[in-house]
């Protein structure tokens, strides 16, 4: 595995945006990664659509042959990261600060529009 998608990255892909499903074919499904924080953000963002069945059979699909990674292992590197954050008066949120620790604890590059809040976290 090499990339962690972000929500956002995930969102346009089910949109057809940005030419993401060629982008993701050349970089190799295999290669993909979500953590389940973004599987949770995914599926909250279904349930609150006005099409919950068809967005939740997309979000099926989509992770069918996508690893998700749990948050286990990230946890220790993502409390000493926002107790950093905090005192330096540079927060991001929790749920983002999670997803970029998995992906600093997986040794993994972060696909995100959010490079800005990412670039916060030690890698």
């Amino acid at each position: 595995m090499k990339y962690l998608l972000d929500t956002n990255i995930c969102i346009h892909f089910f949109r057809g945006q940005f030419k993401l499903i060629d982008k993701l074919q050349e970089a190799q499904i295999e290669n993909c990664a979500i953590s389940e924080i973004t599987l949770a953000e995914l599926v909250f963002g279904a349930e609150n659509s006005s099409n919950p069945k068809k967005n939740y059979r997309l979000i099926d699909d989509f992770t069918e042959d996508l690893k998700i990674l749990p948050i286990f292992n990230s946890i220790h590197f993502y409390a000493k990261e926002k107790v950093k954050l905090r005192k330096s008066g540079i927060m991001i949120s929790d749920f983002d600060l999670l997803i970029g620790s998995t992906a600093v604890c997986n040794d993994l590059i972060m696909v995100t529009e959010n490079v800005n809040e990412f670039n916060r976290i030690a890698k």
